[in-house]
């Protein structure tokens, strides 16, 4: 059975999404290819690859990549999560399903080094709980 192929969407590139990528990858990953992009692209943010490499997931190889370095590609599924993404998506032809799904986010928390961590903490393990529950990361959800 093929693969459906998901795309992960917010602003910079930065958190949100590149977590969502990371966690799809490591839930589903027989079922889905995981990608991600951001309208304002701005790297990796350093509190999400160390929260992820806390539960086995290592991001720090990822780039940050505008989302229009990926039109013309063909996606099943994608996921905007962040408001402002979800405002600015451009259009992928194709039938590809979208979804919105708003996450906080992480980098813009206040406090200390270690309540910032735990705000990408709190965010990732959301992120994780989606993506493990919602029916549409299913293999009944893929393409035929």
């Amino acid at each position: 059975m093929a693969r459906g192929k998901a795309l992960f969407l917010c602003t910079h590139n930065s958190s949100r999404s590149q977590m969502a990528e990371g966690l799809l990858r490591s839930l589903h990953g027989e079922q889905w290819e995981a990608f991600s992009a951001g309208t304002e692209p701005r790297g990796v943010h350093p509190y999400a690859v160390t929260v992820m490499a806390e539960i086995g997931i290592d991001i720090s190889a990822n780039q940050s990549k505008h989302v229009d370095s990926l039109l013309g590609k063909s996606f099943d599924l994608v996921v905007t999560v962040c408001d402002n993404a979800n405002e600015t998506c451009p259009i992928f032809p194709g039938g590809t399903k979208r979804q919105h799904r708003s996450f906080p986010d992480p980098s813009s928390a206040p406090g200390t080094p270690e309540e910032r961590l735990d705000a990408f903490r709190l965010i990732r393990d959301e992120i994780k709980e989606w993506i493990k529950t919602d029916a549409i990361f299913s293999v009944h959800s893929l393409p035929s």
